[in-house]
């Protein structure tokens, strides 16, 4: 079974950086896909950004620019530095991770982006 750790979230002033992590573990012979996604009150969980194992990137068009995704395959982790963050921004965050025949979820962290 595999479980994911997510650290790094918070509140912040718009304008303000923060840097997720989501770490696996757990019996893991191979990752493919690696994601963040998003859910903000009231929404549907929607796509942030992917990173695929050869480290191609996908970003949602709202967070083009700003977010940056990055995997270390060695730590099993992946990352979401997250820059000139706005209120648009405030959302709980969840990883995702897609190994050969799974595909496991984060618990969710809440990232508040407020003065």
């Amino acid at each position: 079974q595999v479980q994911l750790v997510e650290s790094g979230g918070g509140l912040v002033q718009p304008g303000g950086s923060l840097r997720l992590s989501c770490a696996a573990s757990g019996t893991i012979v191979s990752i493919n896909d690696m994601g963040w996604y998003r859910q903000a009150p009231g929404k549907q969980r929607e796509l942030v950004a992917t990173i695929t194992k050869v480290r191609r990137t996908n970003y949602a068009d709202s967070v083009k620019g700003r977010f940056t995704i990055s995997r270390d395959n060695a730590k099993k982790a992946v990352y979401l530095q997250m820059n000139s963050l706005t209120r648009e921004d405030t959302a709980v965050y969840y990883c995702n991770i897609v190994g050969l025949s799974w595909s496991s979820w984060g618990q969710g962290i809440q990232v508040t982006v407020s003065s």
